[in-house]
């Protein structure tokens, strides 16, 4: 024992009046003492239960040491403190607070699962399973804020669709090559959810896909989001909101047979281009008077050669951007619609839906949901599903710091100021009591979430 803490211990013998020696020796310690606000929120929301409650498991009983449930814990718990890769298992084995988390009362005898037994099973799960899994995400999405919003009218609902690329690096199941993005890739589908006029858009679904999809998963993701928010919201109006890669006639007829409201982008064409002319001229005279950056708007009536017969109404954004020292540059935009607000208006409110680009960046650098690196599709759909899960704890966290200065806080500011907390776990017959910081500077802000969380004074 003596030699093992004397290899984790360094000597410091002239940065201070006396010497320094640092030593890694203290036991029952944890850097993620925050980490408890997630078990909290797990049993408010039950959302790993909910989850492990959708995969049917095979093993032998009398050979299982960790139920699923734990396992998944072990995996969202730690992708929300930052452990991204299953290899991180064994640094983590013993910490006695994530132990303790996923239902270990001693850690010594058992600990953490290892890396072998979580990779084999992120590849156990089958596509039934999977689907299960992201439908009872969604759900339980739904719910919470049912319940949240009970005693406020829920006048309009939008969801918000939008594809980002992922790419990939190795010899994956389905990656493809993408032209647009010129790489080889996935192309994951996310859809996010918001109430009224709430800043917030709530993660409800994603969903991974082959590198050339394009509308691959749409219209079912739209179809099961659609009829779940008129079974917890009846009476409300429900908006749709997608950028030009989606649209199409057969989402189209989809969205007007549903009687939805929508605003999709579509990409310009030459017959867009001379039905926006005069818009565009009068942007340009604009300009000439103005010298600077100018936006004007209309509308017009098109119909493409596969919408049939059918003409829809189109907004056009004509936009001169200046630069200095270069020529102007002319900018068109077309948002088809059924809304009746005015040109201005509707593409104000369709511009509201590019917030999900700061979404899709937390899940990226917050929470690797393009850490997809598994050989099989349906292992990186799932690691995927736990990325979504982990970002679900996350927007909790906000809500829950609504009084708070971390209310807009972004993931890795939220892991940083409530998470990554020096701790000590002390156990006794009687109890456990966990000691964090003292001169932690965010205490104040945590204890108000513990609080919300069910926390009672000690």
């Amino acid at each position: 024992m003596a030699n093992s803490v004397a290899q984790q211990s360094v000597l410091f013998p002239d940065l201070f009046s006396r010497p320094l020696t640092v030593a890694f020796d203290e036991p029952d310690t944890t850097s993620d003492g925050g980490t408890i606000l997630l078990k909290a929120l797990d049993r408010s929301l039950g959302l790993t239960e909910q989850l492990a409650s959708c995969v049917h498991d095979s093993r032998q009983p009398g050979k299982v040491r960790h139920d699923f449930q734990a396992l998944l814990q072990q995996r969202i718990y730690g992708l929300a403190c930052g452990y991204e890769d299953a290899n991180d298992a064994a640094r983590l084995m013993r910490d006695p607070l994530l132990n303790l988390l996923v239902g270990h009362e001693r850690p010594s005898e058992s600990g953490l699962a290892s890396q072998p037994t979580l990779s084999r099973f992120e590849n156990s799960l089958t596509r039934i399973d999977l689907f299960r899994m992201g439908k009872a995400l969604a759900s339980l999405t739904f719910e919470r804020h049912r319940q949240r919003l009970r005693s406020r009218k829920v006048r309009r609902v939008t969801i918000d669709i939008d594809a980002t690329e992922d790419p990939t690096h190795g010899a994956q199941q389905l990656t493809m090559f993408n032209g647009f993005y010129d790489g080889w890739c996935y192309l994951p589908l996310v859809g996010f959810v918001t109430f009224n006029d709430e800043a917030e858009q709530y993660l409800f679904a994603a969903l991974l896909r082959p590198g050339t999809a394009t509308k691959a998963g749409v219209l079912p993701l739209l179809r099961r989001a659609v009829a779940e928010i008129r079974c917890a919201f009846p009476g409300a109006v429900i908006r749709v909101r997608m950028d030009a890669g989606f649209a199409g006639p057969e989402v189209f007829d989809f969205l007007e047979s549903e009687r939805l409201e929508y605003l999709v982008a579509m990409a310009g064409n030459s017959v867009l281009e001379g039905l926006s002319k005069p818009v565009m001229q009068k942007a340009r005279r604009a300009f000439a008077a103005e010298e600077k950056t100018v936006q004007v708007f209309g509308e017009t009536r098109y119909a493409a050669k596969s919408w049939g017969t059918k003409v829809r109404r189109v907004i056009i954004k004509a936009e001169v951007v200046a630069h200095e020292g270069r020529t102007p540059l002319d900018n068109r935009r077309y948002v088809v619609t059924n809304l009746r607000l005015s040109p201005k208006r509707l593409y104000s409110e369709y511009v509201q839906r590019g917030d999900s680009e700061n979404r899709i960046k937390e899940l990226k650098e917050g929470v690797q949901i393009d850490r997809t690196s598994c050989s099989s599709f349906l292992a990186n759909q799932f690691r995927v599903l736990l990325s979504a899960a982990t970002y679900v704890f996350f927007q909790e966290l906000r809500l829950r710091a609504a009084r708070t200065e971390h209310a807009r806080a972004q993931v890795p500011w939220l892991r940083l100021r409530l998470l990554k907390i020096a701790g000590k776990v002390v156990s006794s017959v009687r109890r456990r009591v966990l000691r964090l910081c003292a001169h932690h500077p965010w205490a104040e802000a945590w204890l108000a979430i513990a609080r919300s969380c069910g926390a009672q004074p000690a």
